[in-house]
C-alpha cells in the first residue's frame, strides 16, 4: 500500500466515523463531467478522494462540497464564483482555484487546480475592501497534507489546535487574479 492509499483509508475511515451516512462515491465518469464543466483537470488525489470515499459530505466542519448535483457543489460555487469576481472593478477570484469547503462568513477553503499536489488556499474576504490578494491565505501546500491535519484533529479550526493563528500570505495571489481569462 502507497502512502496515498494509506491516507485514503485513513480518511473513509475518519468520515464514516464522523458520519451516520456518507453519500455515495462520485463516478469516473461524474469527476470526467465535473472537469469538462470547469474546463480543467482535478489534481489526482483529489479525483480518487470523490472516487474513493464519497462525493463530499464530510471532511473539517461543514464538511467538503459534492462536486455536481442539486444545491451547492463545487462546480456551481466556482462558476458563481468567477462570475461574480467579474462583475466588480478587481477580480477577487482566480481561475482555476476550486472551492472545497465553505467555512461561512464569506470564507472558503479552495484547491489550487493548477498545483498537482493541489495546494490547499483560504479565502478570508472579511475586512477586505478591495486588495483582493489580501483575502488568500496557504492553509496547506498539498491536499494530502491539509486531510492529514483533518485526520489527526490539527488544524487550525479545531477548537484545541495549538496550529499558530498565522497563515502565511498566498504569494500568487496578486499575479493570478491580474490574469485574463
Amino acid at each position: 500500500m502507497t502512502d496515498i492509499d494509506d491516507l485514503l483509508r485513513r480518511v473513509f475511515t475518519k468520515a464514516s466515523v464522523d458520519e451516520e451516512r456518507l453519500p455515495p462515491t462520485a463516478t469516473e465518469e461524474e469527476v470526467a463531467r465535473a472537469e469538462s464543466i470547469l474546463g480543467f483537470g482535478l489534481p489526482p488525489l483529489f479525483a480518487r478522494l470523490y472516487r474513493e470515499v464519497a462525493d463530499g459530505g464530510f471532511g473539517p466542519e461543514y464538511q467538503l462540497f459534492p462536486l455536481l448535483g442539486e444545491g451547492r457543489t463545487a462546480v456551481s460555487v466556482y462558476h458563481e464564483e468567477r462570475a461574480a469576481s467579474g462583475l466588480g472593478e478587481k477580480a477577487y477570484w482566480p481561475a482555476e482555484v476550486l472551492p472545497i469547503l465553505d467555512w461561512g462568513c464569506g470564507m472558503y477553503a479552495a484547491m489550487d487546480c493548477r498545483t498537482p499536489a493541489g495546494t490547499i488556499l483560504l479565502f478570508e474576504p472579511n475586512g477586505i475592501e478591495d486588495d483582493w490578494h489580501d483575502a488568500w491565505y496557504v492553509d496547506s501546500e498539498s491536499l494530502s497534507d491539509w486531510l492529514e491535519t483533518w485526520v489527526s484533529g490539527t488544524g487550525w479550526y479545531e477548537e484545541d489546535s495549538e496550529e499558530e493563528d498565522g497563515m502565511r500570505r498566498w504569494e500568487a495571489a496578486r499575479r493570478r487574479l491580474a490574469e485574463k481569462s
